[in-house]
């Protein structure tokens, strides 16, 4: 399968809106089907290889040369800090990283005052940089499941976790108090296969950008 370019695509929407954008470059695979529970799908013709992974190890895939070419989120990229190179953002699947806390504490609650807090969260490695950085003391709680539950059971005050449109939170009495980061789907590339299948990996990236240039003048 060496003579394959090989994308690793996380479940779910985000791998349909890239076969979607690849589509208009040329990259197919006719064989794909989003309701299939295959994992691999493969277009021989072109010599295109698809795998469908968790979104969190997509940069494990990309970075072992198991996948020349990924795509996923910045939150996942920022949190891991894997090896790799990263060409593109592709402009889809917005949302940001944020701090929230509940309604009522944030009444009296000035975030300058901060030194030592509990915060619950997904993103341990992003959360400890950030308050590192404003010299707060955080002692992480990691958890894997819905993270606006912690507050409301006692778990943890505070939050760091994605938000889109704020719903989730408001629904749960919580609201937002800082944000970490502003997220969206980026195009990731192993560092060896830019070399070794430069040609090929070259006119992804170039037809991507102008996939993403093109739609960006449009929506604008």
């Amino acid at each position: 399968m060496s003579d394959y370019i090989t994308f690793a695509l996380p479940k779910g929407r985000i791998m349909r809106d890239t076969m979607e954008m690849l589509a208009k470059i040329g990259v197919t695979c006719p064989e794909f089907n989003e309701e299939s529970r295959k994992l691999v799908f493969e277009n021989s013709v072109d010599k295109y290889r698809f795998i469908a992974v968790r979104a969190t190890d997509v940069p494990t895939y990309v970075e072992y040369g198991c996948a020349d070419v990924g795509v996923v989120g910045k939150d996942t990229l920022l949190e891991q800090g894997k090896d790799l190179y990263e060409p593109l953002d592709l402009k889809f699947g917005y949302c940001r990283l944020v701090v929230a806390e509940p309604a009522e504490l944030r009444k009296g609650d000035d975030p300058a005052n901060w030194s030592n807090i509990r915060v619950a969260t997904k993103y341990p490695h992003i959360t400890e940089r950030y308050f590192a950085a404003k010299g707060v003391q955080v002692e992480l709680i990691k958890l894997y499941g819905s993270i606006e539950l912690a507050p409301l059971v006692g778990l943890a005050e505070r939050i760091v976790d994605l938000v889109s449109t704020g719903v989730t939170l408001r629904e749960n009495g919580m609201v937002e108090v800082e944000t970490i980061a502003e997220i969206t789907t980026r195009l990731i590339v192993n560092r060896a296969s830019l070399k070794t299948k430069h040609r090929r990996v070259l006119g992804i990236i170039e037809g991507l950008e102008r996939v993403v240039g093109n739609e960006t003048r449009i929506s604008v």
